[in-house]
Parts: structure tokens; C-alpha cells; sequence
């Protein structure tokens, strides 16, 4: 009985795990689900690229910080390429995003750049990881994009900008590669130090937008509010939760359950800035959670998808 206790004991073990690396990484969605927001409450006249900018140097920091309190970088050798590849990813994904967000609205522009991102994170991590999703996380995602569509297709008094859009399509390509890419450099690190190195390089890569920006709103009360909201809140804070659920979370299943971000955007933009969805719309709501229960039940079996 013993023998047998220890054998089921261990069987679910990788399902606890994976199942507590889904609740990371929705805590960090819900997080992330409030940076639209963030951004459309910030001064008038804010370029969106000095929001990112800025949002790296802050929460690149803060995540330094942590790192070093708790250990510092590791004395491994990090990968050239892996490295550059993911803090470039990352500073493509603050100017493509913010950019989208300023252009088209917080719901659609949140909507299209995480909606877009599972499909192509499946085909990465099948690609360059070998990771084969399964059928759940094919049905979750189904469900989920179709909530999307729904939201972003049955948005009422929203207006849809063609060059938002496709800038929102370069987000969620650039979501999907980073995270590939800190999923590989996450073995043998720890979660503090792999986020610092990849948002420092991020910060690093987007300075030369604070030359040729004006900055004077950052020295505003609500300037500065918003920039420490989303460099500690949504960037250190979340992106530490998020990395440490990546250790156990599949790359797909991570970014389909990243679909929780557009669905909080969709709700605060409704309830804070005036955004309105048409019956339509709203319909796709269910359907995001649908997909999101579906691949979150998945996951407390005794494998992950």
C-alpha cells in the first residue's frame, strides 16, 4: 500500500504542477489585462512608444532588483541568441502594442495582438520545442479565438483601424516569440534573473525612443503613476508570476491561457473608458471562458497539454 501510495503520489505530482503553472499564468494575464487601460488613463499626447519604454526601464529594474536580492544572474553562460532574441521581442512588443492600442482602442487592440498569439505559439513550440499541444488546447483555443472574433467583429462603438490592427498582429507574433524564447532560457535559471536580462536588454534596445519623445509627462502626478503601475504591477510583478509558470506550462497552453488578458481588457475598457459592445460582442465573453475552463480542466489531470 506503501509502494502504491508513492507511485500515485508521484503521478500527480507533474499534474500539480502544471495545474498551479495554469493559475500563474492566469494571475499574470489579469494582470496584463489592465495595461490597455493603464495606457488610455495616462496625460494627453503620450506617445505610446515612450509608454513602452519606459514600462521596460521601470519593470526591468524592479526585476533586477529581485534578482539580485534573491541570488543574482547565476554564473551559467547565457545563450547569445536566445537572449538577444527574446529582449528584442520584447521591446518589438511594446512599441507594435501600445502603438495598436493608441490606434484602435484598448479592447480590440488587446483582443487582436493576444487573440492572434496561441495559433502561432502551437506552431513555434511544435517547431523549435517539439511540444504537441493536443487536443484540448485545440479545442480551447478554437473556443477562445472564436469569443475573440466575436468581441472584436460585434464591437458596436468601436472603430476598427486597418494600421491598428495589423500593428495588434505584429504584438501577438512578437507575445509568442518571446515566450519561446524565455521558455528556452528558463532551464538551469531562476525566474528573477532570466525576466531582468531579457526586460534590462528590452529597456536597453528602446532608449533611443525617450531621445526623440517628449518626456515632460512622466513628471506629471498621473505620469508617474502610470509608468510605476506598469513597469512594477504589469511588468515585474507579472511577468515574474508568468515565468515561474512557464517551467511547468507548455508554451501554447501558456499563451491560450494568456486569452484571459483580452477578456479584462474587454471589461475594464467597457467599464472605465466609455468602450461599448453590441450584444454580439458580449456573446464572445462565454466563449473566452469556455475555452479558458476547457484547457484549465485539462491541465489538472494527470498530464499537461
Amino acid at each position: 500500500m506503501d509502494i502504491q501510495a508513492e507511485n500515485n503520489a508521484a503521478a500527480a505530482a507533474p499534474a500539480a504542477r502544471s495545474a498551479g503553472g495554469a493559475l500563474l499564468v492566469l494571475a499574470a494575464a489579469t494582470l496584463w489585462g489592465s495595461s490597455g487601460t493603464a495606457q488610455a488613463l495616462s496625460p494627453a499626447g503620450v506617445s505610446p512608444w515612450s509608454v513602452g519604454a519606459f514600462r521596460l526601464l521601470v519593470g526591468g529594474a524592479a526585476l533586477l532588483l529581485l534578482a539580485f536580492m534573491k541570488g543574482g544572474l547565476g554564473k551559467g553562460r547565457w545563450p547569445f541568441w536566445g537572449t538577444l532574441a527574446a529582449g528584442g521581442f520584447v521591446a518589438i512588443y511594446q512599441l507594435t502594442f501600445f502603438t495598436a492600442v493608441s490606434r484602435t482602442g484598448v479592447a480590440v487592440g488587446t483582443l487582436v495582438a493576444i487573440g492572434s498569439s496561441p495559433v502561432i505559439a502551437g506552431i513555434l513550440g511544435f517547431l523549435v520545442r517539439g511540444e504537441r499541444p493536443g487536443r484540448a488546447w485545440g479545442i480551447a483555443t478554437v473556443l477562445a479565438l472564436a469569443g475573440c472574433s466575436l468581441l472584436v467583429t460585434g464591437g458596436g462603438g468601436i472603430a476598427i483601424d486597418v494600421v491598428g490592427v495589423l500593428l495588434a498582429l505584429g504584438a501577438g507574433t512578437s507575445y509568442a516569440c518571446y515566450t519561446m524564447a524565455i521558455k528556452v532560457l528558463l532551464p538551469g535559471r531562476t525566474s528573477e534573473a532570466v525576466m531582468a536580462v531579457v526586460f534590462c536588454l528590452g529597456a536597453v534596445l528602446l532608449l533611443p525612443v525617450l531621445f526623440v519623445t517628449d518626456l515632460a509627462w512622466v513628471v506629471t502626478p498621473r505620469g508617474a503613476m502610470v509608468v510605476l503601475y506598469l513597469g512594477i504591477v504589469i511588468t515585474a510583478l507579472s511577468y515574474w508570476l508568468f515565468a515561474m509558470g512557464l517551467r511547468s506550462v507548455p508554451v501554447a497552453s501558456a499563451v491560450t491561457l494568456s486569452l484571459a488578458e483580452p477578456l479584462v481588457a474587454a471589461l475594464l475598457g467597457i467599464l472605465f473608458l466609455g468602450e461599448r459592445l453590441t450584444p454580439t460582442a458580449l456573446a464572445g465573453i462565454p466563449l473566452l471562458f469556455a475555452g479558458l475552463a476547457v484547457l484549465a480542466y485539462s491541465m489538472s489531470g494527470k498530464r499537461a497539454v
